[in-house]
């Protein structure tokens, strides 16, 4: 059988082998252990047969004499009807030995434990406050022997103490269940000898601490039970270098000294203690979270223990942290002294390989295919079902194939070879779709740019990506040199039918299918070339589990230049499905959407939460019934909280509500997570297991694999990573690494996370400057350089803000700028963000721009986000006068009537600011997120319902309250009084 320290797997459950079982007389089985236990101490004296009881109580009785007038309050007695050698016998040592005394008792309690086979334990309890393990030695002395060493010097008792215990500081990987708090269990540790008597010990529960934590400094907690303190101390142990060796550490530890601990304790501790010929327990409940037990006996022998409050840290988690701490300790004594700590690994290979396959490691998939030829075959079966459908109507499998194949054929006349990136910016609609598939079918890789991009950025992707070739709209698309632009049906008018087979056509699944572009940390945004196989693979992986198929209804509800867009267009494509195409302005109005939902019967819906979030509030007032039955979210985090509402309307046993983290570079989607109803109340954060053929694994900053419990950055591996960045071979060696142990290819996702016991991944954000609003992948940096490009800037900052936790549609881009006003004297802030909206795509310009004298800074000179001052709203002279009167009475209400003044209110109550009537809603800070709030409070007012498409052709306050008078005075009123506006 394999030793904890080898297969730390196989000692995962206590239950398997109860510790009680192991050898160690008090260790502690899954048992409760009251808070007070931490205060108190316990002496255990064997005594050899024949035992006499009453010659016991009476020489207690003598000694309790002694404690200052106190007397024992009884010696009690239990019978174990078993040897003293047996389960049994030890299960009920452990209970007498771990049972504090109370605060109003007396300060010793006496039990003498008496087995079968003659033999008996006497086991002293008291408060280790009141009264020292000296006194507790004196009195199991005389016990013993009816001998008091002491000569009858008073035995100091001090008086009651009502100080509680220190608190433990969280511990973020522990992972343990709060319902088990107080439940505390135990095993035994293996330890070379070296590691008691010296400092070897010490530095391997730092080192494993220090690789937990995921940091250089770290605490240990520490009671020394055989000095004469019995304060619980803390040692602080300095950055820790993993170049130096062993030696460096030890001699780092001999420069520790013990210092008060701090308002919490730390997640670790060690309790050392010497022992003579009996057992001596310094504390009867773990003092720390994790808290391992050390004593040397005079005849050598060595008791090390680890203890655990299963509340703090799950069993799993205490278990390979425990085996960790005897690996590191072996090493420590055997490595050469010079040797890098690095080289040190934390787990067996063993172990290592187990958490591996705990994230999905060794899965393979079978063989995969390319997009074109699995929606042939498609086609074929299902030639006459509707495959598409939007505002202009709908295209059945065979029309949107012979389409696609009218598009391959167009491409091919105009000389485009196979393997060509062909550029697409096309507004949502079925031309979209007959294009992407057109230019697969051609073996080409297509390169979507959003038709809202602004023409830098469109330049910039064509250059970028070598495109010779852009099917759009040639009249909305920048005109650039040796750049044909070309529609859809101009291609399709030029091709011969007949020619517009697909035999003999050539390609294979590891061609790249697409290219998206993401936000980049240089400035320009960077190339993600994804092959067809991965596709395909991420149909394979989810369509089973998704019940995907011909019955289903899918919206294509995002950007082409979003990968979200691949899941929904091939999702459903790929499996029979039928897909409706939402319009820019439907995806933007919430109530047209959730209207077109339940016209068209959706039942598969992907969404990220910030769009979701605004879906909900129509949900709830809308009177018509959706379909839905599996809701996706997936581009940015979610927060449970939101879909409070949609269960209450919507039953999960008939609505599915998936979680699924995911990249662009691995293909859309990594995890899956069936949320429910008991996650909101646990407030999860798990964005679930690995898809079938990917991988997942939390490493640290040097690619070593962390254990459950520990955070780290997100590794991902298997069928969806992806070929890497078109044209940037550096940054794709940087972020496609190969796995030393393994050879596997892995994307380093920049994104933190803790793997958990049971292969669940806890999704814990950006570890770079990188952030997701909106759905949006965004490089903050990449909008600074924007801003530190222009001219008159001389520097910029940039950060992520949210006005509510609990509502994503509010978190927003802020923006900081220092003026060179000796370059540009007459600049205007607003000029400098009015160049930022030529280069950024909407949603990366920032919502706010303030000008600041300088940039903060830390003492090592980067940016000091946490001293930069409130952003600063756009706004008009009018605004800011209007601010500072608002500011100056602050109750005071907008200077507006009626519906003007209900407006103003709506307004400011969204964007978190005073409004004044020439102010621009996204000036303030508005977004399409916004937007909808505002309409669908008017709605939810009783207000005149307006379009979202007239709210941004009059997005100042004052048009927009026109806008609004406007309605309601062309609006008649129905039978019953009702506005039809609202109907």
């Amino acid at each position: 059988m394999a030793t904890p320290t080898e297969n730390a797997a196989a000692e995962i459950d206590p239950r398997t082998a109860p510790a009680s079982d192991r050898g160690h007389p008090v260790l502690p089985s899954r048992q409760r252990l009251p808070d007070q236990g931490r205060v108190c101490h316990a002496l255990i004296v064997l005594l050899p047969a024949p035992v006499d009881a009453a010659a016991v109580r009476r020489r207690l009785d003598e000694a309790s004499r002694l404690c200052d007038g106190t007397r024992t309050s009884r010696l009690w007695e239990t019978a174990v009807p078993a040897p003293q050698n047996t389960p049994a016998a030890r299960r009920r040592l452990r209970t007498e030995a771990l049972r504090p005394v109370r605060d109003d008792s007396f300060p010793v309690r006496a039990v003498l434990v008496r087995y079968s086979d003659g033999t008996a334990h006497l086991v002293l309890v008291a408060d280790r406050r009141r009264v020292a393990r000296t006194v507790l030695a004196r009195l199991a002395a005389t016990a013993l022997s009816g001998t008091d060493h002491g000569e009858d010097a008073p035995l100091s008792v001090t008086g009651a103490t009502a100080s509680p215990a220190v608190p433990w500081a969280p511990v973020d990987w522990g992972l343990g269940d709060p319902g088990r708090r107080a439940a505390v269990s135990g095993r035994p540790l293996v330890l070379p000898p070296a590691a008691v008597s010296g400092k070897l010990l010490l530095g391997a529960v730092a080192l494993a601490t220090a690789r937990y934590q995921g940091e250089g400094t770290v605490e240990v907690g520490y009671l020394d039970g055989g000095s004469g303190s019995q304060d619980v101390r803390v040692l602080r142990v300095g950055e820790i270098d993993e170049e130096q060796g062993p030696t460096r550490l030890l001699a780092q530890l001999d420069d520790t000294s013990p210092a008060a601990p701090g308002p919490e304790l730390p997640a670790v501790g060690l309790v050392v203690s010497d022992a003579d010929d009996h057992t001596y327990v310094p504390a009867l409940a773990p003092l720390f979270p994790l808290t391992l037990h050390c004593a040397q006996r005079a005849d050598g022998r060595v008791e090390t223990s680890a203890w655990f409050d299963e509340g703090t840290i799950s069993p799993h988690v205490a278990e390979v942290f425990c085996a960790s701490v005897e690996r590191l300790a072996a090493r420590l004594a055997t490595e050469p002294g010079e040797s890098a700590l690095s080289a040190l690994p934390l787990m067996s290979p063993e172990t290592t390989a187990e958490v591996l396959r705990l994230g999905g490691a060794g899965l393979r998939l079978g063989a995969t295919e390319r997009i074109d030829r699995r929606f042939e075959d498609v086609a074929r079966r299902f030639p006459d079902a509707v495959a598409l459908v939007d505002e202009d109507g709908e295209l059945t499998y065979r029309q949107l194939d012979e389409r696609a194949d009218a598009v391959a054929t167009g491409l091919r006349g105009l000389g485009i070879a196979p393997a060509t990136r062909v550029g697409v910016c096309l507004d949502r609609g079925a031309t979209l779709v007959v294009a992407l598939l057109g230019i697969l079918k051609a073996g080409c890789a297509y390169v979507p740019m959003d038709f809202g991009y602004p023409a830098d950025r469109l330049k910039y992707i064509v250059d970028d990506a070598q495109l010779a070739l852009v099917i759009g709209d040639s009249a909305h698309f920048p005109e650039i040199p040796e750049v044909r632009v070309v529609g859809v049906d101009e291609l399709g008018e030029a091709r011969d039918l007949a020619g517009a087979t697909v035999t003999g056509r050539h390609g294979s699944p590891a061609d790249a299918a697409y290219v998206i572009y993401t936000s980049g940390s240089t400035g320009r945004p960077k190339g993600v070339v994804v092959p067809h196989r991965n596709v395909t693979a991420l149909l394979e992986a989810t369509a089973t589990d998704f019940a995907l198929g011909p019955d289903d209804v899918w919206t294509l509800f995002h950007s082409s230049a979003f990968d979200f867009s691949v899941w929904e267009i091939w999702g459903c494509l790929l499996t029979g499905g039928r897909l409706v195409v939402v319009s820019y302005w439907t995806a933007r109005d919430t109530d047209e959407f959730h209207r077109l939902l339940a016209e068209q019967q959706v039942t598969v819906l992907n969404q990220t939460p910030s769009a979701f979030t605004q879906l909900v509030r129509a949900d709830r007032s809308a009177k018509d019934e959706l379909s839905v039955r599996l809701l996706v979210f997936g581009g940015e985090p979610l927060d449970v909280q939101v879909l409070a509402p949609w269960f209450a309307r919507h039953s999960p046993s008939w609505c599915r509500v998936v979680n699924m983290f995911g990249i662009t570079e691995t293909t859309v989607h990594v995890t899956a997570k069936t949320v429910t109803p008991a996650d909101l109340v646990a407030g999860s954060r798990s964005v679930g297991r690995a898809l079938p053929g990917w991988s997942l694994s939390v490493r640290d900053t040097r690619g070593r694999v962390l254990p459950p419990g520990a955070a780290g950055e997100i590794h991902v591996g298997g069928a969806g990573v992806a070929d890497g960045y078109l044209g940037r071979p550096e940054l794709t060696a940087q972020r496609f690494v190969i796995d030393e142990a393994t050879g596997e290819r892995l994307y380093r996702s920049g994104d933190k996370g803790r793997l958990r016991p049971d292969g669940l991944l806890d999704h814990l954000g950006r570890l770079d400057n990188q952030v997701k609003i909106r759905g949006h992948r965004i490089e903050l940096d990449e909008i600074r350089s924007v801003l530190a490009g222009d001219p008159a800037v001389s520097a910029a900052a940039v950060v992520a803000g949210q006005e509510s936790a609990r509502d994503s549609a509010s978190r927003r881009i802020d923006a900081y700028v220092v003026l060179d006003r000796n370059r540009a004297r007459n600049t205007d802030i607003r000029q400098v963000l009015d160049n930022a909206r030529r280069i950024l795509p909407d949603y990366m310009v920032p919502s706010t721009l303030t000008e600041i004298p300088a940039i903060p800074l830390t003492a090592n000179g980067k940016p000091d986000v946490a001293r930069l001052p409130p952003p600063a709203r756009a706004a008009t002279a009018d605004h800011r006068r209007h601010v500072e009167e608002r500011t100056a009475v602050p109750d005071a209400a907008p200077p507006d009537d009626g519906l003007g003044r209900e407006i103003l209110e709506i307004w400011e109550n969204i964007l978190k600011t005073a409004v004044a009537r020439n102010d621009n809603f996204f000036e303030l800070g508005g977004n399409s997120l916004l937007v909808v709030h505002v309409l669908t409070t008017m709605r939810e007012r009783g207000l005149p319902r307006v379009t979202l498409r007239d709210f941004y052709a009059n997005s100042t306050a004052d048009r927009f309250i026109g806008l609004v008078e406007g309605v309601r005075g062309s609006v008649t009123p129905n039978g019953d009084g009702t506005p039809l506006a609202q109907q």
